[in-house]
């Protein structure tokens, strides 16, 4: 059995699935997100709770809004700053006697997609096996995140950063976007600033005046709305700017979307008539598909973390590699 556990900025859910990916049980508990050693008790407390309900124990892995340093071994760009500077791999293996996955949210997100979801070799009626099998994962959301598996295995990097796109200037930038919004990370005109759920929003308001959410706006334009359809159409090009840099160095198979902005159905027809203007390749084969498991995406990576065999016990006391 596999447990995985998607800490959230709200809530924090655990699920367990079988080795064919099948839900087993699934459960949630609001989210202590200023209190760091109530969040560990929480994410302590849901495994024991779903190993009781079950009768069985399992490998357990966690999607967190960050990342675990390789150089120092804690947490770092994390939107939940109680995370920060914290072992909590360390600590979790220690409360549960036994060694925890900890890997980045997007990272799940793309894990769990490439797995058994949108970007699995099966989901793609002309995948080959003659390269090493890339899908990059992007999450469309309050902010832009993305994750790599090669193979069927996230890529972390020796920086613990592979696949952080949302901060990355918008390349082939006109000259109407320049600088760019400004960014939380300091710098204008990433990425995300034009890309997220809350950019497609600013961009409308700001050269329409008006306030539309992402669904308001999809309605509008599908109901003959120039003005939201302006903002579609600037959004999509943009979007099809930003995944041709990453086609162009990563050339994936696949490249699934996650998040509020992936429920705009016509991106995933819209946007490749555009990218392969900017893509280095007569032809490009790559997919643009949107997510098969949804907002379960992420807790469903954190599970597949573990390979089928389970890990050996530690002494709660031993330091965790």
């Amino acid at each position: 059995m596999r447990i995985g556990i998607d800490l959230g900025g709200t809530k924090t859910e655990g699920i367990a699935i079988d080795d064919a990916g099948r839900e087993r049980l699934r459960l949630r508990v609001a989210t202590p997100r200023a209190d760091y050693d109530a969040m560990v008790a929480a994410i302590v407390g849901l495994v024991s709770d779903i190993e009781t309900r079950l009768g069985q124990t399992g490998t357990v892995g966690v999607g967190i809004p960050g990342t675990v340093s390789p150089a120092t071994g804690l947490v770092k760009n994390a939107n939940t700053v109680a995370l920060i500077g914290r072992p909590l791999d360390q600590d979790l293996a220690r409360a549960l006697g036994r060694p925890v996955r900890i890997a980045n949210d997007a990272n799940c997100f793309a894990l769990s997609e490439a797995t058994d979801g949108a970007g699995a070799p099966e989901a793609d009626a002309g995948a080959r096996a003659t390269h090493p099998r890339v899908v990059f994962g992007v999450i469309l959301g309050t902010g832009v995140g993305g994750g790599v598996v090669v193979d069927g295995q996230v890529l972390v990097g020796p920086n613990g950063i592979a696949g952080e796109w949302g901060h990355n200037p918008l390349p082939w930038v006109r000259d109407d976007e320049r600088p760019g919004p400004p960014c939380y990370c300091g710098k204008h005109g990433c990425i995300e600033t034009f890309l997220s759920g809350p950019g497609l929003a600013a961009d409308h308001r700001l050269h329409t005046g008006e306030d539309a959410d992402v669904a308001q706006l999809s309605r509008r334009a599908s109901g003959g709305d120039a003005r939201a359809e302006a903002t579609l159409r600037r959004y999509e090009d943009r979007l099809a700017r930003a995944l041709a840099t990453i086609i162009n160095a990563l050339d994936p198979d696949t490249v699934v979307l996650g998040g509020g902005v992936s429920n705009i159905d016509r991106l995933y027809t819209h946007v490749p008539t555009q990218w392969g203007r900017y893509i280095l390749s007569d032809v490009v084969t790559t997919r643009l598909v949107k997510a098969r498991n949804g907002d379960s995406s992420g807790v469903r990576g954190a599970a597949w973390l573990w390979p089928a065999r389970p890990p050996v016990a530690l002494d709660p006391a031993a330091p965790v590699g």
